[in-house]
């Protein structure tokens, strides 16, 4: 196990955290991301995630990529939320709706970073203190984020928060596979797998309805692993209104232990597997115009060119109780755990 430590751009730094079996993740400090992950195949050493050389690209290109997303990933709808007779009021970013928390989130914030290598794994922790006010929203909070990636090829996600105010929060990270090794391949032949007998619909403007909906007879249904492209090329009304694609939280079974959602590359070579302690995933899948080209790396990321899979809260809690309760207070501290485990 080894961390490898470089500059990643004028004022960010990026942290290469490779195992025995030399998987490489690299990650770092400019808005907790992960920009790299890397796995020696026999055809040659494969990327499993979209990304940039740089955080200045980045800031030019697309902050969301690979972040980390908070306080509250998703959309706030109308931008406010209200608690114990105060209204709070957040940046309208989209449309008349708050965006992952507005111009300025965790995705755009330097992280203290503190890398640390045991015997059996390497990990980066995190840290970030999100000031009472930020972007609206109430209460001084208390971040980590902790990457590790062990010997078993597993890589984990945690989350750690304190606050000393109730507030909302909904982390996530915004990782983006396409195990292709090739953004400007659709994800379309990608087989996704997800242990889930319902979804939240969306709405005008992609808002989550309040409504829950089985799975079942629909063009949502991952239940038995199929190509993404079935249900991105669909064209019921449900997609119509979101553009042909997924962006769309499904709510997740408790499996004991067995995976949540399993990607699979067209070619059968690399599989992702995860779990995860929250109680739902949000599955987008690039879902650009269709002229839509973005330089990255050495090709072009395209329509459909990855596939995300955001562990979180259904987006719009905040609004109806039946997705869950998002308030953080100073009484409960939040810790989620999200895996990936990687076959090759």
């Amino acid at each position: 196990m080894e961390i490898l430590t470089q500059p990643f751009g004028v004022q960010a730094t990026s942290y290469t955290l490779i195992n025995d079996h030399g998987v490489a993740l690299s990650v770092t400090d400019f808005g907790a991301r992960i920009v790299s992950l890397r796995v020696p195949l026999a055809t040659g050493e494969r990327e499993l995630v979209l990304g940039f050389d740089s955080a200045e690209e980045y800031q030019q290109k697309d902050t969301f990529i690979g972040a980390t997303i908070g306080r509250v990933a998703g959309r706030i709808a109308g931008a406010h939320w209200a608690h114990d007779g105060v209204d709070y009021q957040f940046e309208a970013n989209e449309n008349d709706n708050t965006l992952h928390s507005g111009v300025i989130g965790f995705d755009q914030r330097y992280w203290q970073a503190a890398p640390q290598v045991t015997a059996t794994e390497a990990r980066v922790v995190f840290a970030y203190v999100s000031e009472d006010g930020e972007n609206g929203f109430p209460g001084q909070v208390t971040v980590n984020v902790t990457y590790a990636l062990a010997n078993d090829n597993v890589w984990r996600l945690t989350y750690e928060a304190v606050t000393d105010t109730p507030t909302l929060f909904n982390p996530t990270n915004h990782v983006y596979f396409n195990l292709t090794g090739d953004p400007s391949q659709s994800v379309a032949a990608h087989q996704l797998k997800i242990a889930a007998d319902t979804f939240a619909p969306i709405g005008d403007k992609n808002l989550t309805t309040g409504e829950i909906r089985s799975v079942a007879g629909t063009s949502f249904d991952f239940r038995a692993a199929k190509p993404v492209g079935t249900t991105i090329e669909s064209t019921d009304d449900q997609h119509q209104r979101v553009g042909h694609g997924l962006d769309h939280p499904f709510l997740l079974q408790d499996t004991q232990g067995a995976p949540q959602a399993e990607l699979l590359s067209p070619d059968g070579l690399v599989r992702v597997a995860m779990t995860t302690t929250a109680p739902a995933v949000v599955v987008f899948t690039g879902n650009f115009g269709t002229d839509f080209t973005l330089p990255m790396r050495q090709s072009q990321l395209k329509k459909h060119g990855g596939i995300t899979l955001e562990t979180q809260a259904v987006p719009g809690a905040e609004r109806f109780a039946q997705y869950g309760d998002i308030v953080l207070t100073p009484a409960s501290p939040y810790q989620q755990v999200t895996e990936f485990k990687l076959d090759f």
